[in-house]
């Protein structure tokens, strides 16, 4: 290990070297503005914090069209994103870290300084944002559970303390339209009473054509807002509350299963899986609805002594989702294997019948977090502080009779006909769960300058997490003859993630970092029976109950910067052993989607330039690597094989052009170039999904007050699939199409 990072860090020396080379050639003009960043829970600039972060400010915002996480993520070396299935349900990997339904998310995620406790809440809309921060490699000693493969910390607009304003309209392909609003100013004639109120409204007819229903499978609607009040009635004291809402409303399970040959309903059963195949079409019989909506209320009081700043952070979220569409095989009725397979049923007990489905999810949160800052004095600072979470979770998922007659929506209780068990909208499958959970946390980080060239960060914190989950499943409907309704399981996992990391700074323009960091991930519960379903159908190591995951990270890298910051360049190497990361697959007996554990070793490189030539080009290029082997599991045959969700390599480049024009225009031109590197999905390496290159182009007009942008993204209208979802071990799999090519024109307004 130590001669491999020995060689490592004499690369990493000879492309700095290499770098200040060339540097002359570049037009030394103008500095650029320093980038602060609040990685470490304060304010710092970017260039000397010893974490491999990615930044967007409000100006990359605006000029790369970032509008959901989906824009950011591409943009990000070695981190890729899946939305899948449903809104809620949305899959970040990072350096090989992925999650899957139903599961912990791989990186923690806050929004002005408040934790999401809940992953179905992170794929929302993005507007008024003033920074986005990546971070990568285990971040559990500050940000706790969960931040097991990095964090992303999301800063919205503060509230101005004049009057201020903003708008875009937007019309697209789809068709597709836009609009946003936001007002700020001070309330009281002092100022020490701010605000700032946005909205925001989305809504497409869909992009992907649903060839049996013959309209589109993934029309897309979205409301939302947003208010903050900043009272600041002194220097040493601010209140900020914020009040969120969003609903959206779409689509489920337009899934696509390839048959070898299309007329016969059994032909599937043979079909290797594949994930780069796009020749079936969706064709499910059921649009299905899924609606999600999200409440958060958050409260953050800072009160600072000269002895350093006491903060404290109060959160309720409520999150809702209720999904509906087709189940296996995502067939029109008539076609579909299920409705071959009933082909006997007499008329009286409904005939044959295929399967649709529901899942409902209801999740609420309330969190509190207090820490103290202190003050640097003589080089040392340090921060401590303590954190709680309850949350109160229900899901129900459930498989209904389908004769093409529609989807109900199930919530707590299933839809049952004693007289005719196969009736129509009647549930054949229902299990449902209920958890009841608490965690706890204690962290400190503590920062001491040796000189001003060396400089040392270690933190820790112990978090430990209390989960019961208690069986809600009727039992006529309960899936073995062990479990019970009312059953009670309870489960307490807990760690303690430590992280040091030892800086050195040559110069202002240089930061070389090296660490070692421990990152931490609740287990939790399957629904109640699973592991027993799961063995009766050959599934290795899914239980009822899944594991934590442990990951333990090093990593060295360095930053450098150069005329005025006009050149900048990072790079980094790590490698991370993970124990009882997820997996997951789904078990068509009884419907439901599962987690299971095992082991992988992760280990990659990243390297990212950026570099502004004259004051009119910006030019940016990075890629990043991951290597993954599974080194332990149930299933001891998948022994060697690549982790699943993990992107081999991902690729990023782009430029962008500003010209002056008369009367006080400029126009711009912005490409960026995205390559997604082969990807696997399952423990098994059924299939692979070839590397995927991706192109957006912006070509913008703007005067003093206003901006008119045309755009489109996926502009070559690459089709492919953006997961490739196992069932049972050597199925098919489901596949769900990415987005193909999308195009608009958005009018910003300032005032």
């Amino acid at each position: 290990m130590a001669i491999a990072a020995g060689r490592w860090t004499a690369a990493l020396a000879t492309i700095g070297t290499s770098i200040v080379a060339v540097t002359p050639a570049l037009a030394q003009t103008s500095d650029l503005e320093e980038i602060v960043v609040t990685a470490r829970k304060r304010d710092e600039s970017l260039q000397n914090v010893p974490i491999t972060v990615n930044v967007f400010t409000a100006q990359e915002i605006q000029s790369a069209g970032i509008e959901s996480p989906r824009d950011f993520i591409a943009m990000v070396p070695n981190m890729t994103l899946v939305e899948t299935q449903n809104v809620g349900n949305s899959f970040i990997s990072v350096r090989g870290i992925s999650q899957a339904r139903n599961s912990e998310p791989s990186v923690a995620v806050l929004v002005d300084g408040v934790l999401e406790a809940n992953p179905y809440e992170f794929d929302q809309e993005l507007y008024d944002i003033k920074q986005i921060e990546v971070l990568k490699g285990p971040q559990g000693a500050l940000y706790g559970r969960d931040a097991i493969g990095g964090a992303i910390i999301i800063t919205t607009a503060d509230p101005s303390d004049k009057f201020e304003g903003s708008t875009r309209v937007g019309v697209g392909n789809g068709p597709a339209e836009r609009a946003q609003a936001a007002i700020s100013g001070p309330i009281d004639s002092q100022g020490t009473l701010r605000y700032r109120a946005s909205v925001n409204f989305y809504d497409t007819d869909g992009y992907l054509q649903n060839v049996y229903l013959d309209r589109k499978a993934d029309p897309y609607r979205d409301y939302s807002a947003r208010l903050r009040l900043l009272w600041k009635p002194a220097d040493d004291f601010s209140a900020d509350l914020r009040f969120s809402y969003d609903l959206a409303r779409t689509t489920a399970y337009y899934f696509v299963i390839p048959r070898s040959n299309e007329a016969n309903p059994y032909s599937d059963f043979s079909t290797p899986g594949n994930a780069n195949d796009t020749t079936s079409p969706i064709q499910n019989n059921n649009l299905g609805t899924d609606n999600r909506t999200i409440v958060d209320t958050a409260l953050k009081l800072d009160y600072t002594l000269g002895y350093g700043t006491f903060t404290s952070v109060t959160d309720y979220n409520h999150t809702k989702e209720i999904d509906t569409g087709d189940a296996y095989d995502f067939r029109p009725v008539t076609t579909s294997d299920n409705y071959a397979l009933t082909a006997g049923v007499p008329a009286a007990l409904g005939g044959p019948f295929d399967e649709s489905q529901s899942q409902f999810v209801d999740v609420q949160t309330w969190s509190q977090e207090l820490r103290f800052t202190s003050p640097t004095v003589a080089g040392f600072a340090w921060i401590g502080g303590v954190y709680f979470v309850h949350t109160e979770r229900f899901i129900s998922t459930g498989n209904l009779a389908d004769r093409g007659l529609g989807v109900p929506v199930v919530y707590q209780t299933p839809i049952v006909d004693p007289a005719n068990p196969f009736a129509t909208n009647t549930n054949q499958t229902f299990l449902a769960d209920s958890q009841n959970n608490n965690a706890y946390a204690a962290f400190g980080d503590a920062t001491y300058e040796f000189s001003p060239q060396w400089e040392f960060d270690a933190a820790i914190r112990y978090d430990e997490d209390r989960r019961e989950n208690t069986t809600d499943t009727p039992p006529e409907f309960l899936p073995t003859t062990t479990s019970f309704t009312g059953e009670s399981r309870k489960a307490v996992f807990s760690a303690t993630q430590p992280k040091g990391t030892l800086r050195y700074k040559p110069n202002d323009d240089w930061t070389v970092y090296a660490g070692w960091s421990r990152g931490f991930r609740s287990g939790g519960f399957n629904q109640t029976g699973v592991g027993e379903v799961a063995r009766q159908n050959g599934v290795l190591g899914v239980n009822d109950t899944f594991q934590a995951e442990i990951a333990d990270t090093y990593e060295v890298g360095v930053k450098s910067q150069f005329l005025d910051r006009r050149l900048t360049v990072d790079a980094d190497v790590f490698h991370t052993q993970s124990r009882n990361g997820y997996f997951f697959v789904y078990i068509a007996a009884d419907s439901t989607q599962n987690l299971g554990n095992l082991n992988a070793t992760y280990k990659g490189a990243e390297l990212a330039v950026t570099a502004r030539p004259t004051d009119r080009l910006d030019v940016y290029a990075s890629f990043g690597y991951t290597d993954s082997r599974i080194t332990a599991m149930a299933d001891p045959t998948v022994i060697g094989n690549q982790a699943p969700l993990v992107s081999k390599n991902t690729g990023n480049a782009g430029v962008q052009y500003r010209q002056p024009l008369a009367d006080g225009l400029s126009g711009t031109a912005r490409l960026d170039y995205q390559e997604i590197g082969r990807t696997w999905w399952e423990p098994y390496n059924i299939t692979s999904r070839n590397p995927v290159s991706l192109v957006d182009l912006r070509l913008g007009l703007q005067a003093e007050k206003w901006t008119v942008t045309a755009w489109s993204k996926n502009l070559t209208n690459k089709i492919y699939n953006a997961e490739f979802s196992p069932g049972n071990v050597g199925g098919a799999g489901f596949l769900w199409r990415a987005l193909p090519r999308r195009y608009g024109v958005d009018l910003d307004y300032r005032f």
